[in-house]
């Protein structure tokens, strides 16, 4: 992949992954799997699992974006992704507002900075 950058994946409800689909950021690879995942009522979290995997594995994947209600779901795999890239990134929703407390890289920064280092 010289001289191209990597894709941004979206993992969200309907109006999120559409919204960032409408951005311009959906594509297919070259095995026309695509790089987003629409939660459904009926996506299960075997499905959701499997696909944050996937996107892990993809070397044209740079960030995961990921609805912080659905990585709630599937927690133990965020967290046991270390690596810096893909960088995984949990936004809010429509219906789900941001909860710092949920937020692992949040959580993750506050463990490298001590009171003093914010002085």
């Amino acid at each position: 992949m010289m001289g191209r950058g990597k894709l941004i994946a979206v993992m969200g409800d309907e109006d999120t992954v559409t919204g960032f689909l409408l951005g311009g950021i959906g594509e297919l690879n070259k095995n026309c799997h695509p790089n987003f995942l629409v939660m459904e009522k009926d996506t299960t979290i075997h499905e959701i699992e499997d696909t944050f995997q996937q996107f892990l594995n993809r070397d044209d994947i740079g960030i995961i974006l990921i609805n912080e209600y659905i990585a709630e779901m599937v927690r133990q795999a965020l967290d046991a992704h270390q690596h810096s890239i893909p960088t995984v990134v949990e936004i809010p929703s429509k219906k789900h507002p941001y909860d710092a407390t949920k937020d692992s890289i949040l959580r993750r920064a506050r463990g490298m900075f001590t009171a003093e280092d914010l002085r």
